[in-house]
């Protein structure tokens, strides 16, 4: 009996030793590939670089046709910002950025995150995904309201200086404002701002414009880095059509805030720009950057992890706070509740088309 025990005993240190190295011999694989750009079966430097070279022009066009749509839409009388069908366009575009930050940029901060390559202290023991969120949305609320403030005390002091030409270029909105004896007076239309009700929400659209912008950029940076450091033409091709009509809702989405806006053409060039180029600009940076930078190395993972959940906080704010709830708590929307239900349909078509998107982006 003590010789069946001793044996079975043999084996079972004998077993748990294999399981041991074999699981050592796996970690240091994982550790190995760690910093180490992957040449699986499908590497193939030459394709890829083609393949990168057509995203840069199509990425490139659909982000113009998709941020400009909006733009343009002032010549088509049922797209006008204050008709219903806008309403319905903006609510489809808004759940495409809500779907963006909780469907695409969430998943990959966490997937960086909590990678192997990672040391198990601090990555794996602390959730840095949600507590950088969490961090940036409280960050934007902050951005949000100092801006305003900002805007609201130069506006004030534009208008009680008399200085319209100045006042126009923080609104345009200026009927109220009387001019007499050298110098401008609030009428009491005015609040205490000096801004009106149209004024506010004026404000209220630049500031969501220019942050929004600002998530929207730094997430296309990130994307488009590791698609331009990647070297496997089976994960472009399809990154190539998904990331397209990403571009393409996503830029309806901030077109419509630009929009509304009503900036003057060079700021509205500015920004179209900005939006259009920094996906491509970020392929073009991980081609210049492809033989240093890989994806798997622990500084890249850090970066992209924390750059990604600082923007996932952002967008899900903007999307939730800014486009969505402004506007279903809005009179607009309040007084009508067909069109509210019709919204509430295009913000669900968005979410579901940028989900199914996050199989393949």
């Amino acid at each position: 009996m003590a010789s069946s025990k001793l044996r079975a005993l043999t084996v079972l240190i004998i077993l748990i030793s294999i399981a041991v190295d074999a699981s050592a011999v796996a970690v240091q694989d994982q550790s190995e590939q760690c910093g180490v750009k992957s040449k699986g079966a499908c590497h193939d430097k030459a394709q890829a670089l083609k393949l990168k070279l057509i995203a840069i022009a199509s990425i490139l066009g659909f982000s113009l046709i998709g941020v400009c749509l909006p733009l343009f839409s002032r010549s088509v009388p049922a797209l006008q910002p204050d008709k219903d069908l806008f309403s319905i366009v903006k609510a489809f575009a808004s759940g495409v950025i809500l779907a963006t930050g909780y469907m695409h940029v969430l998943p990959d901060s966490f997937e960086c995150l909590t990678s192997v390559c990672l040391p198990e202290k601090p990555w794996k023991k602390f959730p840095f995904t949600t507590f950088v969120a969490m961090l940036s949305a409280v960050l934007t609320l902050m951005v949000d309201s100092f801006s305003m403030s900002h805007y609201r005390k130069a506006f004030a002091a534009a208008t009680r200086s008399g200085d319209e030409e100045n006042a126009k270029n923080v609104t345009p909105q200026l009927e109220h404002v009387g001019h007499g004896h050298g110098h401008g007076h609030v009428q009491d239309t005015k609040n205490e701002g000096g801004l009106n009700g149209k004024d506010t929400q004026l404000l209220r659209y630049r500031v969501v414009a220019q942050v929004l912008e600002l998530g929207i950029v730094v997430h296309s940076v990130v994307i488009g880095l590791s698609m331009g450091a990647s070297d496997n033409p089976c994960t472009i091709r399809p990154l190539i059509a998904a990331l397209c009509f990403h571009q393409l809702f996503e830029g309806m989405g901030l077109g419509g805030c630009i929009l509304q806006a009503e900036y003057g053409l060079k700021i509205k060039s500015i920004m179209v720009f900005f939006f259009s180029v920094t996906t491509p600009f970020g392929i073009a940076l991980g081609i210049g950057l492809s033989n240093v930078y890989s994806e798997d190395s622990p500084t890249a993972l850090i970066v992209v992890g924390l750059l990604n959940a600082a923007s996932a906080g952002l967008l899900n704010y903007m999307a939730l706070v800014d486009l969505l709830a402004a506007d279903f708590m809005g009179p607009k929307l309040q007084a009508k509740p067909k069109l509210q239900m019709l919204s509430y349909l295009a913000v669900l078509l968005g979410l579901g088309g940028m989900s199914v998107m996050a199989l393949w982006a």
